[in-house]
């Protein structure tokens, strides 16, 4: 078993379990026509996202990494018509293919995109007192996972859901000798063990997207009972 096998459980999954409706191949046909990298999330990635969205009964969310919108699309969908979705990206570029999907799915009204630099519009988040968040999606530039982590857990609620994506690196997580990307991932998981007022776990994943993961970080209290 490799990677076709892996691409066809994929597509069995989506195609019964996460189908596609205009918005959703609308955004990544736009991306690609765009020239956009296609690292967005798999259909039933996505899918779990909004399950996750859901079952929190998330009515804040926070995403760092936008794209083209398409598991931004997945996240919007499961608020509720009151709620907010926070979405940064970096790339001017990007942001424009996913407004025009956000628009496309309905979105616009109720997803926030915010362009720039994460770390340079945090700062203007935190003047504004957004959050708490119920639920916070981190699918940004790696090297920074870490500390998009720590400024979110600050600004979550018991009960919260911190959901980080690849983490696992096609398994260089574990490689000491690993890129900047794999080392950011390492202290993550540092930070976790360490860090009282979270319960954590990470889950390898293989799919369509090749052999990754996720960490799910679940918001307990101040002293992590």
């Amino acid at each position: 078993m490799g990677q076709e096998t892996w691409t066809e459980v994929d597509e069995y999954v989506s195609r019964l379990l996460a189908p596609h409706d205009e918005a959703l191949e609308m955004a990544i046909a736009a991306g690609e026509k765009a020239g956009l990298p296609a690292i967005q999330v798999s259909p039933p990635q996505g899918k779990l996202l909004g399950l996750l969205a859901r079952t929190i009964g998330a009515r804040r969310v926070l995403e760092f990494g936008t794209l083209a919108g398409y598991s931004t699309i997945w996240l919007g969908r499961a608020l509720p018509p009151e709620g907010r979705l926070i979405t940064l990206e970096s790339e001017p570029a990007y942001a424009a293919v996913a407004r025009e999907n956000l628009e496309r799915a309905e979105l616009a009204e109720l997803v926030d995109l915010r362009v720039g630099p994460a770390l340079e519009t945090l700062p203007s988040l935190e003047e504004e007192g957004a959050g708490p968040f119920d639920l916070v999606f981190v699918d940004a530039d790696k090297v920074n996972t870490p500390e998009y982590f720590a400024w979110s857990l600050e600004r979550c609620r018991p009960g919260s859901l911190i959901v980080a994506d690849n983490v696992i690196r096609d398994g260089t997580l574990v490689d000491l000798d690993a890129d900047d990307a794999a080392a950011a991932q390492r202290r993550l998981h540092e930070m976790l063990a360490a860090e009282p007022r979270v319960e954590a776990t990470t889950i390898q994943t293989v799919g369509a997207k090749g052999y990754d993961g996720f960490t799910l970080a679940l918001v307990t209290d101040s002293d992590g009972g």
